[in-house]
């Protein structure tokens, strides 16, 4: 195993791109039906406002891990798609959901066992 120095822990960086409620949700779909439209990615997140969409869709672009295609007609259309750098968090988001849906099983484990 690599030695690793906590000094020089780059998790923190990642964790600012990814933090949020909203950012991984959003990653998780368009991973999985590729290309979205705005209010279909609206439509699949019930809480969302329209704001806060935009908002994490464009700080999500900045880091190159959305592409954002605007097809020049009235009314124009946008559709988001992750870039194939985006497509790089994929084991990553796995292994996070698959770590979240282990420890909620424990606590409701151990939750069950201390009643």
């Amino acid at each position: 195993m690599e030695e690793r120095h906590p000094e020089l822990c780059r998790v923190e960086d990642a964790l600012s791109i990814l933090v949020g409620k909203w950012k991984p949700i959003i990653l998780l779909h368009l991973l999985q039906e590729d290309t979205h439209r705005f209010n279909e990615l609206k439509r699949k997140l019930p809480g969302i406002t329209q704001k806060m969409l935009t908002k994490q869709l464009r700080e999500l672009e900045e880091e190159d891990i959305v592409e954002r295609t605007v097809y020049p007609q009235v009314p124009p259309k946008v559709e988001y798609a992750i870039s194939e750098y985006g497509r790089s968090l994929e084991p990553i988001l796995e292994a996070m959901h698959e770590w979240g849906q282990n420890h909620t099983l424990r606590k409701n484990q151990k939750n069950k066992d201390e009643s």
